[in-house]
């Protein structure tokens, strides 16, 4: 007779019945959202109760609030001016709910699912903002831990850059804050500044503009394409070829084309208005600048108040698209962009498959980006129309005096987690806060996950069947 299998006889290798936990119950999802939900109320919990965090009187409960997302979901928007109404202390906590709020968006989810010892999954990575199927050679946990690393390291680098070029205007001990909140805010795309009028007292300081805009790029261009654009130095350094992904090469043509077409729409529309006075390299790297802030970044070197409708408009349109996946930048992604600009181009030339760089792009991803563009055209349209409700529903439109475009341009930069503002955020009434301080929290988390969140687990049908298909016209 034979015997047992050994590996039965071990000891610790008996079955165990599984005890579901908390955390086992809860979905990707759940735990994304919830991840910044705490966040945010331990941080308004720290604006109301800590000391030593105020030069005068205290935050309200509601722009206690208003801040702590703000800060979390990397946005920028501000009731109170950072520079006057915090001391230094509150001027660190704020900062540190930037940091904490910023590698959250894709270190947190993972980090836990680590903790937990778990393999990241598909509903898990989409909730982080990436995808395992747009570079299988990237391990996750590497990922995460890198993340944190590449954050550092380049805020470091920026800080000590941002330092050196400071010294000359505040001084050894006068530069060394500045220069390391502005780095961190700039690379969190989060838009919190400690001068007053943000980056428009830099104008005539080009180098400036252009280290800020490096931090801002680089965290607005997807931790994943981070990691590609590393392992393809590592392997020449190696002697081998490296193919960067088709994901990445989306991202990196995207951005340098909505950064070179802005920064020469940008130069046009202000070359004699906001900018004009300055040195014609303080032009063009003010006019680049203006190209890169609406990623997301939420800096101001122009006072848009001054601005040419043109240039509020194209700001708009830069800042709904956004950064890219997996950043910390907000917005409808340039990848979502340029899928549903390459699906429309197909369809004009009569092809049915999007495809370029020799690859194909899946159905089920043009649908997905399409999805994308069309819940984020209805969330900040649903959005304007809330603020003309709130703020404007007292004022003629004759005497509105262009208003309708500043709060245009304030539901759009609060969705999409920019910052910039036409200077209508502080004036606010209660229920335009309390709708600002949704669409920073819907933008950061985004519409669908936020749903996600909140739908219960419905049961798994017994079999897959459709309805009969029937035309509809269009067009």
């Amino acid at each position: 007779m034979l015997s047992a299998p050994a590996r039965d006889a071990r000891p610790g290798r008996s079955r165990r019945p599984h005890r579901r936990t908390l955390w086992g119950d809860l979905t990707a999802p759940q735990l994304f959202v919830g991840s910044f939900l705490l966040l945010a109320a331990l941080g308004t919990l720290g604006l109301r109760l800590l000391p030593g965090l105020y030069t005068g009187e205290r935050l309200g409960w509601l722009d206690a609030l208003f801040t702590a997302v703000s800060a979390v979901c990397v946005t920028g928007l501000i009731v109170v001016d950072t520079a006057t109404y915090f001391t230094p202390a509150g001027q660190a906590f704020l900062l540190l709910l930037i940091q904490l709020g910023g590698l959250g968006i894709v270190t947190f989810t993972s980090l836990i699912i680590v903790a937990l010892g778990r393999r990241l999954s598909l509903r898990h990575e989409s909730a982080t903002g990436g995808s395992p199927d747009v570079a299988p050679h990237v391990d996750s946990r590497r990922l995460a831990r890198d993340v944190v690393l590449f954050t550092l390291a380049i805020e470091a680098v920026g800080a000590a850059l941002l330092y050196a070029l400071w010294i000359p205007r505040f001084g050894w001990d006068g530069a060394l804050w500045p220069a390391v909140f502005h780095s961190v805010s700039a690379f969190c795309n989060a838009g919190f500044s400690t001068f007053t009028d943000s980056l428009i007292g830099m104008q005539g300081s080009a180098l400036t503009l252009l280290a800020v805009g490096a931090l801002v790029v680089a965290g607005g261009i997807g931790f994943l394409t981070l990691e590609e654009l590393y392992l393809v130095r590592a392997a020449r350094r190696e002697g081998r070829r490296f193919r960067i992904s088709l994901h990445s090469r989306i991202v990196l043509a995207t951005t340098a084309v909505l950064l070179a077409g802005g920064w020469l729409a940008f130069a046009l529309f202000e070359w004699r208005m906001t900018l004009a006075g300055l040195p014609w390299w303080d032009r063009v790297a003010n006019a680049l600048f203006l190209s890169v802030t609406p990623r997301t970044a939420g800096f101001n070197n122009v006072d848009y108040l001054q601005a040419t409708d043109a240039t509020n408009f194209l700001t708009i349109i830069l800042m709904f698209i956004g950064g890219s996946p997996g950043s910390i930048a907000g917005g409808m992604k340039t990848t979502t962009f340029a899928l549903v600009a390459l699906l429309a181009w197909s369809r004009f030339r009569g092809r049915e498959v999007v495809s370029l760089w020799g690859r194909s792009v899946p159905d089920e991803t043009i649908q997905r980006a399409v999805g994308l563009a069309v819940v984020a055209f209805s969330v900040v349209t649903v959005a304007i129309f809330a603020y003309t409700a709130t703020e404007l529903s007292d004022v003629p439109h004759g005497e509105g005096g262009g208003l309708f475009i500043r709060y245009m341009f304030e539901a759009v930069s609060a969705f999409n987690t920019v910052g910039l503002s036409m200077g209508v955020t502080g004036g606010l009434s209660t229920a335009g806060k309390w709708l600002t301080v949704l669409l920073m929290f819907l933008g950061r988390v985004g519409p669908l996950t936020f749903a996600a969140a909140l739908a219960l687990r419905a049961p798994t049908p017994a079999g897959e069947f459709r309805y009969a298909y029937e035309e509809v016209a269009v067009g």
